[in-house]
């Protein structure tokens, strides 16, 4: 006997854990560096029992996204030190990406990832939204690299990331310069030109981590 089909109204959408839906509102700055992290509460903001909050919480700390502070268990920050060392391993993983992608993405990857590039023209001057718009971008350039274990240590690279209170892209004349190195990258990857599009990758991390720095330091100003 054949099974019924099941209705498009009656199939549920795929419900996100407590680990992911902590992860996101780190990622998007409803936590932030330093905020404490409260089992009920996050199991009122996100309507799901104390018991996967704790698991979750469990794991963030593992993977040294939370830290303690006496019982309380408190979103990092990233010491001067640990931005650095995050910024080289990132550059390297980003621009290894970007060869792969030259070298692996289809047609219509490279076409997604010009499409992009040219709908976020759109989001000058709203930082919170070209750092959302920034995460996509990148995270199609892993996906087009066509290499599944270098997605993975990308995934845990830009988990870190969200431990960094701004974007650099909220510093004046930030997000110009940035889609324009975008625009330089997908130029590349088009062209299937390897080396280019590692380096320009390499070299648009760097002019981020520049930017950061000043930003960090008061010597560049913030729109945001």
């Amino acid at each position: 006997m054949n099974k019924e089909t099941p209705r498009m109204k009656d199939l549920k959408p795929v419900q996100k854990d407590a680990y992911t839906l902590i992860l996101e509102a780190i990622d998007t700055g409803i936590y932030r560096p330093g905020d404490r992290l409260v089992e009920s509460e996050l199991a009122e903001r996100f309507g799901v029992s104390r018991t996967p909050i704790r698991e979750a919480l469990q794991r963030l700390e593992t993977q040294s996204l939370l830290t303690r502070d006496g019982r309380s268990l408190i979103v990092a920050s990233l010491d001067h030190n640990q931005l650095s060392e995050l910024y080289v391993v990132r550059a390297e993983l980003e621009g290894l990406a970007a060869r792969l992608a030259a070298r692996h993405a289809t047609a219509e990857e490279a076409r997604v990832l010009r499409d992009m590039v040219e709908a976020d023209q759109a989001l000058l001057g709203n930082p919170k939204g070209l750092a959302r718009a920034n995460r996509r971008f990148h995270k199609q350039i892993h996906l087009a690299s066509h290499n599944r274990y270098l997605v993975q240590q990308l995934d845990l690279v830009h988990r870190s990331m969200a431990l960094m209170a701004t974007t650099s892209l909220a510093a004046e004349g930030r997000g110009e310069v940035a889609l324009a190195e975008h625009s330089a990258i997908v130029t590349a990857i088009e062209n299937r030109d390897e080396m280019a599009a590692y380096q320009a990758l390499k070299d648009h991390i760097s002019k981020a981590f520049v930017t950061r720095l000043k930003l960090d330091s008061g010597t560049l100003k913030s729109v945001e």
